[in-house]
């Protein structure tokens, strides 16, 4: 083949390095634990995996592009108006058709420098530069996105708790983020990660986006709810915002089974209440052994920990994620987020959290198993 003639992509998009998700399988290793996904440590509701079930035999039939029913039940459990919400194929579906919207070359988006990698692979693809806002103690500094913000922004994200940290900024600070940017720019609030924060006062959001103009919440299936599998998310956000998404998006981008499994789901608050408290639980369990080899521990307010190994030595998170591999323990490496001396490690069942902590005891003892 010629290769003079073949058609060019966009300026950017080669240089676009792809989102990696976590791995689950390891060579030579017939039992994987893997901890590398924050994915749902007691699986899906049954109610969502018996709805799914039950409407397999209509999937020969296209969905209902309009997401009619899923949107009546969030609305209904969250108190807001379906008619603002718009459904995706998770919220990364979301984050990627708010970016493509509303922003282009010669235009940038602010997030936190240690925010989600996605945010910046779509502001790529869409010719957009990403400017990097930097932390305090590996959280969102207000000040510091309000400084970033230049002429050309046009969204700034916001991952609250945010992932790979934890972390998490009071509704007061996020508030004041709203109120200190300008009022033609989007502020996107991705909180897939809301319904493991322990304080009634928060939200994820939903306030913030019935008093203040141009503010948009995103929410996820795949933690709380389990169904990482899936594919579904939503976004709540004024209505001339979700007119325009619902003209971009794929006329039947949310599947059948999706669907049916996103209300049951929502219904189902039992079955959330019983994932927070295994998180609560464990993840605080895990953060006091981890603390206890000598580790620090990033606060969490997620379903995971980071957390950070010497810089040096035989103890490194090099070392250690080799070690932990070589026993079928898969957590996350979170160099590419510029954090090359930790490990985000997600809550698992007891038995997995039990097992790693064994092992990773063992490493630590061991001298990082030299």
């Amino acid at each position: 083949m010629n290769l003079s003639n073949t058609p060019l992509p966009r300026p950017g998009i080669m240089d676009i390095v792809p989102y990696a998700g976590g791995e689950s399988k390891i060579p030579g290793v017939s039992r994987i634990i893997k901890l590398a996904s924050n994915e749902g440590a007691l699986g899906c509701s049954p109610r969502a995996r018996d709805a799914m079930i039950h409407a397999a035999g209509d999937v020969y039939r296209y969905p209902d592009g309009a997401c009619v029913e899923l949107r009546e039940a969030i609305g209904q459990q969250y108190g807001i108006d379906p008619a603002r919400i718009v459904c995706g194929a998770g919220s990364d579906e979301l984050i990627g058709m708010l970016i493509h919207s509303y922003a282009g070359p010669g235009d940038t988006l602010v997030q936190s420098r240690y925010g989600f990698l996605m945010y910046s692979i779509y502001g790529k693809s869409a010719g957009v530069e990403t400017l990097f806002a930097p932390e305090t103690n590996l959280t969102a500094d207000v000040d510091a996105l309000l400084a970033t913000v230049k002429d050309t922004t046009r969204l700034v994200f916001l991952a609250n708790p945010n992932n790979p940290t934890g972390t998490i900024l009071p509704p007061s600070e996020v508030q004041r983020l709203r109120e200190g940017l300008r009022d033609d720019i989007i502020l996107a609030l991705d909180s897939a990660y809301c319904e493991f924060v322990q304080s009634n006062s928060f939200d994820g959001g939903i306030g913030l986006v019935n008093s203040h103009p141009n503010t948009v919440m995103l929410r996820t299936f795949s933690k709380i709810h389990g169904m990482g599998g899936i594919r579904l998310g939503w976004a709540y956000g004024p209505a001339h915002i979700v007119d325009v998404l619902n003209r971009v998006r794929g006329p039947f981008n949310v599947s059948a089974l999706a669907q049916v499994a996103g209300v049951a789901a929502i219904k189902d608050t039992e079955f959330q209440d019983s994932v927070r408290a295994h998180n609560r639980l464990w993840r605080e369990w895990t953060r006091e052994k981890m603390e206890a080899l000598g580790l620090v521990v990033t606060p969490s307010e997620g379903n995971f920990l980071l957390a950070t190994f010497p810089s040096e030595g035989p103890r490194t998170a090099e070392r250690a994620d080799a070690f932990l591999r070589s026993r079928g323990l898969i957590c996350r490496r979170v160099a590419g987020y510029g954090l090359p001396d930790s490990l985000r490690v997600s809550i698992g069942t007891g038995e997995e959290m039990e097992l790693f902590v064994q092992t990773l005891t063992e490493f630590m003892e061991e001298g990082g198993g030299s």
